[in-house]
């Protein structure tokens, strides 16, 4: 089984790393991943987007209300492991998500990306976001940080061991639930 629990290991430090030259380049070979990966979910491409993941993979949404808590000891919006990923992925792809069928269309914009920690192994990152949701004829906005721990494979490849959206909003009102994948 795989566990649920954020270690503070999982989180990202808050300071950037050093500009050298090979930082700046694995920042790069970062910016290149993330804005594939937000092309796979905005083509809701789910099953290539899962693939990104590591079997020990965690993707997170805290409460609007504590942006940094633990997932263990406070209220989130969302805390998959891997399995619970896999089987959001599943139902959005069916017609049992029902908030989802037909799929909403999403647009994504990434930026200041940043990388806050870098070992032989993984990578730290931070990135803000904007997702435009549009269903119904309603567009409606989600603004807020992502937090990443991706592990490091050769030739500047990446798999995401940890997903962390945290939303800027002080509620979510125009959507009452988050039914896509931030």
């Amino acid at each position: 089984m795989v566990s649920q629990t954020l270690k503070s290991e999982d989180k990202p430090a808050a300071a950037t790393v050093e500009p050298t030259p090979e930082n700046l380049l694995l920042r790069l070979a970062v910016e290149q991943f993330l804005t594939e990966e937000a092309h796979l979910l905005d083509t809701w491409q789910l099953a290539a987007w899962l693939a990104l993941f590591t079997p020990d993979a965690q993707y997170i949404i805290p409460a609007t209300d504590c942006a940094d808590a633990d997932p263990l000891r406070a209220m989130v919006y969302i805390n998959d492991d891997f399995h619970h990923l896999e089987g959001r992925v599943k139902r959005l792809q069916s017609r049992h998500a029902h908030r989802e069928f037909p799929s909403s269309r999403t647009r994504r914009l990434i930026t200041n990306v940043r990388l806050t920690s870098v070992t032989a192994d993984e990578v730290g990152v931070e990135a803000s976001f904007l997702v435009y949701r549009t269903r119904n004829d309603i567009m409606a906005p989600f603004v807020g940080l992502y937090r990443y721990t991706l592990r490091r494979l050769p030739q500047n490849r990446f798999q995401i061991r940890l997903r962390r959206a945290e939303l800027d909003h002080e509620r979510i009102n125009d959507h009452a639930a988050i039914s896509i994948i931030l």
